[in-house]
């Protein structure tokens, strides 16, 4: 509960404190302040006791306009508390017991361990508005105690974040790429100059590739994802976005493949930085460095980290597959179970469904990015009744 500013204190000393005789200077002489000047509480300010700090002292400045002159003088340092002013006798209809509390007194009296129990638990979570004997139509007046805390109360929610505020900052704060959320599109949720960054996307080499696809030549890599994709893709001049995605992801796979378990459990360790340019070679520094920057702190991948990777990987792959991927070359290159593949998808927005593969005879997860999003809510604990 808050302490109006506008409180106006009267000071008591002890008796023996206003003794002609006594030689105590004020600072030494005890002091209590109270006020009643507030509707409903009255509010007392005692003394604190030194404690464990016996040397520290408070002092305030007393500025006179007047001379222009501040004067600092030793200050109590001193506690307030604040009660609920007494409440007036009840009358006698007021006081008389209704149906329901004679119940309730019959049954924490002669009732059993259950059904007092039971009792209880009514009593403390019973929140309907309180009505005059007899009476089943007018709530009664609040009394003082609850118009205080009804007061205290509105004064302290006043300015606390709505649901959708609180929503929107969750997601600010998740490791996730920011989706579009206004979209009209699928294809404008993620959009690869957002995703990765205009002039990124531009430098990642792509020509070795549509090469190799030109004549026909196979091109080997360590990702089961991104090798059964780029031969088609490589080969189909109308998808060079998809192309420079796809190979974007497959740098980013590399860095994540070429990290090793740190000493801290849940977090990942990256090569020196020269030996990463090696690895992931012969891809741009720039693009290197935009990953590394962007994904890993100190050389050190987070679960933070880890997490956004992971749902970079799906929006890109989600990309790369005009918005329905099978996640199964994805789950074996990242060494995820399929429970928890499914869920980074969901945390993109997409609906993971089993679709089952008369060829092959078993059934896949593709990962659907439709409209409406299927984003994950801000989880709300239902009230106990």
């Amino acid at each position: 509960m808050e302490m109006p500013s506008n409180l106006t204190f009267h000071s008591y000393l002890p008796k023996n404190a206003t003794s002609s005789k006594s030689k105590k200077t004020a600072i030494e002489k005890g002091l209590l302040l109270h006020s009643s000047t507030h509707r409903n509480l009255d509010y007392t300010a005692r003394e604190e006791e030194r404690g464990s700090k016996p040397l520290l002292n408070h002092f305030i400045g007393i500025y006179d306009p007047k001379t222009g002159k501040l004067q600092v003088v030793e200050a109590k340092k001193m506690v307030v508390r604040g009660t609920v002013r007494s409440k007036q006798v009840a009358t006698e209809q007021e006081g008389k017991k209704s149906m329901l509390d004679q119940r309730t007194d019959l049954g924490q009296t002669f009732g059993t361990k259950k059904a007092k129990k039971a009792i209880q638990d009514k009593v403390l979570n019973a929140i309907a508005p309180q009505r005059k004997p007899g009476d089943t139509s007018t709530p009664v007046k609040l009394d003082d105690a609850s118009k205080a805390i009804l007061n205290s109360i509105g004064a302290v929610t006043s300015t606390m974040a709505s649901r959708e505020e609180l929503q929107a900052a969750v997601d600010e704060a998740k490791p996730v790429p920011k989706a579009n959320v206004d979209a009209s599109e699928v294809y404008d949720v993620y959009r690869p100059e957002e995703l990765i960054g205009a002039d990124i996307i531009n430098l990642v080499p792509i020509r070795e590739w549509q090469e190799k696809a030109k004549h026909g030549e196979s091109i080997q890599f360590q990702s089961r994802y991104v090798v059964s994709r780029v031969q088609a893709i490589a080969s189909n001049d109308s998808a060079e976005m998809r192309l420079r995605v796809l190979r974007y992801l497959s740098i980013v796979l590399l860095f994540y493949l070429y990290s090793k378990p740190g000493r801290q459990k849940g977090t990942r360790q990256l090569p020196p930085r020269e030996k990463l340019r090696e690895l992931l070679a012969p891809a741009p520094e720039a693009v290197v460095e935009n990953i590394r920057r962007k994904f890993s702190d100190g050389g050190q991948l987070r679960k933070f980290h880890i997490d956004l990777l992971i749902a970079h990987c799906c929006a890109l792959a989600c990309i790369v597959d005009n918005f329905e991927v099978d996640t199964q070359a994805l789950k074996d290159d990242l060494k995820l179970d399929q429970r928890v593949m499914n869920q980074y998808f969901h945390e993109i927005g997409a609906r993971v469904k089993p679709v089952k593969d008369k060829t092959e005879e078993r059934t896949l997860q593709v990962a659907k990015l439709t409209l409406p999003l299927d984003l994950p809510k801000q989880r709300q604990i239902r009230a106990r009744r």
